[in-house]
Formats: structure tokens, C-alpha cells, sequence
């Protein structure tokens, strides 16, 4: 096959110019799913004494959990990377207005700034998003992986990432960027080989099966581990620092790494217009703004689990020997999951 900087006229056969129903499709998906993950959050964390394990509510939120997390994996089949990505904001804008109605917070004037935004953002993202939609099929992933520019863009990430990892092991250098760009990093080579297998299974089903080609195996263990390390310095970034910086920080490295791994690897911005990548970069910092206000100085958390400490309640002492005030701690659903996690699983 050979090598090109574009897809060659037998690929190009793959693309479909404007399929708005699979299009809609793809974005109809990814919200039901990022708001299924919002209302599995929000059950999971009304705990009482019982043992976890032996609540029916617990359960219900680990299955919508699953057909959350599942309705993510598909949207990637059928929409671009770089539209379904950002729509991760959509969970956080749930998770605010859930979070009034489950653990009981005050809506803040934030609140409101931040939920018009991200919601304004997302609907100029959606509407200036590339409009075209690939049939991922084994050769054209093989074609993809195989491109230059994509082989140049995986030698940088992969020397960035070695540095990285050497400044956070070796020189303990814990700042929260350097964590996040090590999960930024990992996450791009998710969401190419998430789409990858999404994509390949889409394809099995409507059309020729793609399961017999080694490169679909090959993206499955790339999902599989990315995955995994991402979580693994994910869980990391929320034991060291304030859910309030790590989620907002979290969200925009994410979804600058998702554009651009669908940018470099699926060339989805190629012939897209001047003004819709002007809009459409202009929709992703409005849903950035809007995250970060949402997100930041949220109030206290109030533990259901009398078993359950959190960290901001033990006392600090200066050099002076006075206890230090408490730190404001995150009071919606991601820092109270935290801690009612914590004896449910090992470290990673």
C-alpha cells in the first residue's frame, strides 16, 4: 500500500460527505452516556453504613456506570474524535445540576456563568465540528498508522512522555501539570485506538467483518493499556491534589488531546474551512471556561460514611503548632466518590 499524506482514491471511497444521521447519531450517543455517568456518580455516592457491595442503589450505579462508559466507546464510531471529546463537558454540567438535587448543594452564581457557557460552547463546537464521518476499516487504520506525519507525531509524544515520567519518578517533580500532561498523553493513544476498535466494530456489523485483521487486536491491547495508565496517574493526580484544579485541568488537556490526535491520525480538520475551525476552537475554550467555573471552590463536602475521614478534616500543624484552617474540598460527587472508594480497591 502505498504511502501518501492523504488517503488515496480506494480510502477516500470510505468517506461520506455530511452523513447527518450518523452524525446526530454519534452526538445523541456520547450525551446519554456522559449524563449516565453523572447520575451513576451521584448514586454511588449516597452511601449509608451498609457495606457497598450489598446495596441494590450501588449496583443500579454500577451498571449505569457501564452503559455510560459503553454509549462513550460506540460514539466514537460513529462521530469525529475531536467533536466527541469535547462533549465530556456535558457530565460535568450534569454532575452540577445533580449535585443540587442529590447532595443538596447552593446553586452559586458560577454555577450559572459556568453552565451558560459550556453549554454555549457545545452547541458552537457541535455546529462548526468537522461534518464528516470515516468507515474505519482495518486497511485504512493500517494506511493511518503508517503515514509520516503520524509516525513524527508518535516519536514526539513518546520523547515528551519519557521526559515527563523521568521529571515525576526520578527527579519528584509532583506538579499537577506534569502529572495531567502524563494522563494528556496517554489519553491521545486511547481515544485513536478507542475510535480504531469502535470504528472496526461498526464496521463488522454493518458491512465486512474487520475482526480477522491483526490491526484490530493491536489497537485493542493499545486501548486496553493506555487505558490503564491513564487511570493509574488519573487516581494519582486526585490523592496529591484538590479535585477542584485536577478535574477543570483534567478535561481541558483531555480534550486538546483528543483534536489533536483525530487532527494528526484521522485527519479530520483536512478541507474544513477557515471560519469552522475558528468557531470551533472558539466552542471548545467557552466549554474550557465554563468547566473551570463550575469546577472551582466548591463547597465543603459533608461525609454520609461516619468510617470515611476525609483528608482536609486532620489537623495540620504549622511551625508555630497551631492547627491550620481546613482547605475547601470539592462538594459535588467526584471528591465524596473518592472517598467512598477508598476501601473498596487497592492503589493502582
Amino acid at each position: 500500500m502505498a504511502n501518501g499524506s492523504s488517503p488515496d482514491a480506494a480510502h477516500r471511497a470510505h468517506i461520506l460527505e455530511n452523513p447527518l444521521r450518523t452524525y446526530l447519531l454519534g452526538i445523541i450517543i456520547s450525551i446519554c452516556g456522559n449524563i449516565l455517568i453523572s447520575i451513576s456518580l451521584n448514586i454511588q455516592s449516597q452511601r449509608g453504613s451498609k457495606p457497598y457491595y450489598t446495596s441494590g442503589t450501588w449496583w443500579c450505579g454500577v451498571a449505569l456506570m457501564g452503559f455510560g462508559e459503553l454509549g462513550n466507546f460506540a460514539a466514537y464510531g460513529f462521530a469525529p474524535a475531536s467533536l466527541i471529546a469535547p462533549l465530556g463537558c456535558v457530565s460535568v454540567i450534569a454532575s452540577a445540576v445533580l449535585s443540587v438535587v442529590f447532595l443538596k448543594e447552593t446553586v452559586r452564581a458560577s454555577d450559572i456563568v459556568g453552565g451558560t457557557l459550556a453549554i454555549t460552547g457545545t452547541y458552537v463546537l457541535v455546529n462548526f465540528a468537522p461534518h464528516t464521518t470515516i468507515h474505519i476499516t482495518a486497511h485504512l487504520v493500517q494506511y493511518y498508522v503508517m503515514n509520516w506525519h503520524f509516525l513524527l507525531y508518535l516519536l514526539l509524544e513518546m520523547l515528551l512522555f519519557c521526559f515527563l515520567l523521568y521529571l515525576y519518578k526520578m527527579r519528584n517533580v509532583k506538579h499537577i501539570v506534569i502529572v495531567m500532561l502524563l494522563v494528556a498523553l496517554l489519553a491521545s493513544l486511547t481515544v485513536i485506538s478507542v475510535k480504531a476498535v469502535s470504528g472496526m466494530i461498526a464496521e463488522s456489523i454493518t458491512g465486512q467483518l474487520q475482526l480477522i485483521y491483526p490491526i484490530f487486536y493491536v489497537m485493542g491491547v493499545i486501548m486496553i493499556v493506555s487505558c490503564a495508565f491513564q487511570i493509574k496517574f488519573l487516581n494519582q493526580a486526585m490523592k496529591m491534589f484538590d479535585a477542584t484544579e485536577v478535574v477543570p485541568i483534567n478535561f481541558v488537556f483531555f480534550t486538546t488531546s483528543a483534536i489533536v490526535a483525530g487532527i494528526v491520525f484521522y485527519e479530520e480538520f483536512e478541507e474544513l474551512a477557515l471560519l469552522n475551525i475558528f468557531m470551533f476552537l472558539l466552542g471548545c475554550l467557552l466549554s474550557f471556561l465554563g468547566v473551570f467555573l463550575i469546577a472551582r471552590n466548591r463547597p465543603k463536602i459533608k461525609l454520609q460514611n461516619p468510617n470515611c475521614i476525609s483528608m482536609d478534616k486532620i489537623p495540620r500543624r504549622s511551625h508555630t503548632d497551631r492547627v491550620q484552617p481546613e482547605a475547601q474540598t470539592y462538594g459535588s460527587l467526584a471528591a465524596k466518590l473518592m472517598c467512598n472508594r477508598a476501601g473498596q480497591s487497592d492503589d493502582a
